[in-house]
């Protein structure tokens, strides 16, 4: 029953920050933070409910996201997140939150897990907030204007430096077409947290191949954060990305550098 012993730092967030989103994930940090001191992994990642989503909630999921309603309630904005569905306080704003991106990294003291959220008014996305938990690293964006970090600007598939999400049964050779023409392939298991990276030019695109996993908390913040770095996201399939209290909802997420690596990669996924 092992303990992860090293800490969570508190994040780093610029100013200006819509203060519910801050404390959203101040919190979170806080939270995930006392879970590894009080439980070991193998609690951390017992499945303990099923939430909103109809996934299985993980205890460190529940924890964070626990800590999160708290802040909300108190800032009577709306919330919509994975585990507690729809949270209606009457506002004109909804967060649209992903408490706990990468949970299975997170339970087993792998640091690559985040929490992310976009700030969605009167249904428009304006803002969005990606944390790097082992870290403290923050990525912000506000929505039509330029962010101090830049994508790739990579246009070709050819050569490029992607990261994937895991093949599953459904995009098993989609997901092997698109990894014999890219020059180099991670699997690092939290798409907010890849997408934030390919804002800022450290890979040039992440793809899901066609598995329909992500729910709109999985694309929120990189709908705000790519196109404000001089990227796109889009779906695979062509489906428009949009706010949807609907938590049924599935898209297969592409976040790119460029629009003409996107459609390339999406082509790629799609080929008959």
């Amino acid at each position: 029953m092992s303990m992860i012993t090293w800490p969570v730092p508190a994040p780093s967030l610029p100013e200006g920050v819509y203060s519910p989103l801050a404390d959203a994930a101040r919190a979170a940090a806080a939270a995930y933070g006392a879970a590894r001191r009080r439980y070991p992994r193998q609690e951390l990642a017992e499945e303990v409910a099923t939430g909103a989503d109809g996934t299985p909630t993980m205890r460190v999921d529940a924890l964070v996201e626990a800590a999160i309603v708290d802040v909300i309630d108190a800032a009577q904005v709306n919330l919509l997140s994975e585990e507690a569905g729809f949270v209606d306080h009457g506002s004109a704003v909804t967060l649209v939150i992903d408490p706990m991106d990468g949970s299975a990294n997170a339970a087993m003291g792998v640091p690559l897990s985040c929490f992310a959220g976009a700030v969605f008014r009167d249904g428009v996305a304006t803002e969005a907030l990606t944390v790097w938990l082992d870290t403290g690293r923050a990525w912000w964006a506000l929505a039509g204007q330029p962010t101090p970090y830049q994508t790739s600007g990579r246009t070709t598939v050819d050569g490029s430096s992607i990261a994937m999400l895991r093949p599953k049964d459904n995009s098993r050779e989609a997901w092997l077409r698109v990894a014999s023409r890219v020059d180099r392939v991670r699997v690092l298991s939290t798409t907010c947290l890849e997408t934030a990276l390919v804002a800022e030019g450290s890979m040039d695109a992440f793809v899901d191949p066609g598995s329909d996993t992500h729910r709109i908390m999985d694309l929120a913040a990189a709908m705000v954060t790519l196109p404000s770095a001089g990227g796109v996201v889009l779906d695979v399939r062509g489906r428009p990305l949009e706010f949807d209290l609907d938590l049924s909802r599935r898209w297969s997420g592409i976040a790119a550098a460029t629009p003409q690596l996107a459609d390339s990669l999406a082509e790629t996924v799609v080929l008959a």
